[in-house]
């Protein structure tokens, strides 16, 4: 039998196909018999949303780290408390694309702050809210720049503050999902990113039945 409502969380280095798993796992999750909406961060709340407009867009320098994470942070919050908990008290599922595991990953390992700060403000901001499952899209951050950047030159909306920064913070991304799914193999999976988006969903809904009917 499957899990009731959950909590799922879609991480990846940009360019990896996160958007577009999350709309094809709520549309599996609600295809068998489980609601579940898509939400996003940082956004998912008309102030996270602000927040996001603040964070993803212009110079790389535009915000001192601290401040990156606390942004992060309250917009999480918002988050958390407006959308993530209500919607699974009322039984239906949440599938957001990205989640605290970016937060660990880009301002921890990426900016080099401490992680076990950052799960220390996760726990004093949020609570004990955590993802049921994270479903890691793992491609070369090579590979995903250049999806992302491309699809940033023919004129999607400017947020692309986070890919202007070199190929080796992408990589210590990468390998911080990694070693945040080595540490936790319980609540993740790691999906294969590359081949076409039918090949790679199917990859993930393999995946999510196998741990939903464990």
């Amino acid at each position: 039998m499957g899990k009731a409502a959950c909590f799922y969380a879609v991480e990846g280095v940009d360019g990896s196909g996160k958007s577009g798993m999350v709309a094809c796992i709520v549309d599996h999750l609600t295809a068998n018999g489980t609601p579940a909406i898509a939400t996003r961060e940082p956004g998912g709340t008309p102030q996270g949303e602000k927040l996001r407009a603040l964070l993803l867009s212009g110079a790389d320098d535009a915000w001192d780290q601290q401040s990156e994470l606390l942004m992060m942070t309250a917009a999480r919050v918002e988050h958390v408390r407006r959308v993530i908990v209500p919607t699974l008290e009322r039984g239906t599922s949440v599938v957001s694309d990205r989640y605290v595991g970016s937060t660990i990953a880009y301002q921890g390992a990426g900016r080099g702050m401490a992680e076990t700060y950052i799960r220390d403000l996760h726990k004093q901001a949020v609570g004990d809210v955590w993802p049921d499952l994270v479903v890691i899209l793992d491609l070369d951050p090579e590979i995903g720049l250049a999806r992302s950047r491309q699809r940033l030159s023919a004129g999607a909306i400017d947020e692309g503050r986070f890919e202007t920064l070199d190929l080796d913070f992408h990589r210590r991304i990468r390998q911080s999902f990694l070693d945040q799914a080595a540490r936790d193999p319980g609540r993740h999976v790691v999906i294969d990113a590359l081949g076409t988006p039918e090949e790679v969903r199917a990859r993930a809904a393999q995946a999510i039945e196998a741990w939903r009917t464990r």
